[in-house]
Formats: structure tokens, sequence, C-alpha cells
């Protein structure tokens, strides 16, 4: 396995630069899953646990594809977006999270990926947005979206966050009981 770390990069050969991909996410298990999936698919990866050391490879490597995590433990990734395209200009990028909402997919187009996918989301669907043709309107429908209870929780979780884990302040926002919020955010998120 020809996988590489931040610190492995330095003088990395660019064997197959058409399909060099860049991936970041700050849950090591995933990254090492995804990266490995990838490289069977015929692409050159590089991996980053954080927006420091992706923006330190993106320079290094300036890579034709990335696959950027939303939320890392230093900052965001949307950060990243730019310090990728402007290694390497006309560079595909797309978003993942946990986190999915409409605001959050407009400011990571806005910021320059071509797509935007909810975790957890696999190597055929990363594939998919990575080299599906830029003239398309729409990606293709998921084989397996979210369920609207899943919707529902992801949404609750995202303004849970950006009200810093207030309890009081999030059910205001939502127009919610407060004990209702508690129950809600107390059980695990729904399947699908």
């Amino acid at each position: 396995m020809n996988m590489m770390h931040a610190e492995e990069t330095r003088a990395l050969p660019a064997r197959n630069a058409q399909r060099s991909l860049l991936i970041v996410d700050d849950d090591g298990a995933f990254r090492t899953r995804l990266a490995r999936a990838m490289e069977r698919r015929g692409f050159e990866v590089v991996t980053a646990g954080s927006v420091a050391e992706a923006s330190e490879l993106a320079k290094s490597v300036a890579p034709a594809y990335a696959v950027l995590d939303l939320r890392l433990t230093d900052g965001n990734g949307l950060d990243v977006v730019p310090v990728v395209s402007e290694a390497r200009p006309g560079s595909r990028v797309v978003m993942l999270t946990g986190y999915g909402n409409i605001a959050t997919a407009v400011a990571a187009v806005k910021a320059g990926a071509v797509d935007y996918l909810p975790k957890p989301a696999d190597a055929d669907q990363v594939e998919a947005a990575l080299l599906t043709d830029v003239d398309r309107v729409l990606p293709p429908p998921p084989e397996n979206p979210m369920s609207a209870d899943r919707v529902r929780w992801e949404h609750i979780q995202r303004v849970y966050e950006q009200c810093d884990r207030n309890v009081s302040e999030t059910a205001r926002r939502l127009r919610m009981h407060r004990r209702t919020l508690q129950r809600i955010l107390n059980k695990h998120a729904p399947r699908g």
C-alpha cells in the first residue's frame, strides 16, 4: 500500500498526478478505510487529519482531487478548499460531513467544492462525486438516502452545535420544549 501522510510526502513522486487524491478527515479509521478503497480504484492517495496538515499537503502535492471532512479538530474543511484550488487550479473537491444541511452545502459549493456528501459516504459515492461530469446539474440520487427521522435528527444536532451546545437556546430556536429536546439529544441517531 502506498498511502502517505504529511510527513512522508516531502518528495512525493508524481507517478499519477492526474489521479492524485488528498483525503482529509480527523477520524483515522474512516480516513484509512477510504484511502485504501480509493487506491484500489486507481487513485494516488495522501491523507491528513487536520486543517494545518491538509494545507501543507495541498501545497506540496497539488492534488487533482480532494475529499475533505467539514469538521476537523483544528478548524473547518472549507478552509482547505482555496488552498487546494490555488495549488492546482481545476482540482475537484468533495466535502463530507455528518452534519448535513442546505446552508453548509451552499457554503461548500461557494468555496469551490463540486459536491457535498453526508457521512457515512462509501468509496463508490465518493468516486462518483469526484468523477461526475462537471456539466451535470445534479448528481444521481443516492442509493440509500437518509430517512426523514435521520434528517430531523441531523438538523437538531446542527442547531445544537451552532448554539454552542446550549440546550435552552437550541430549544428556543427550534420552538421546542426544552425537556423534549433533551430527550432527543440523549437518544442515538436514527438509522438510515
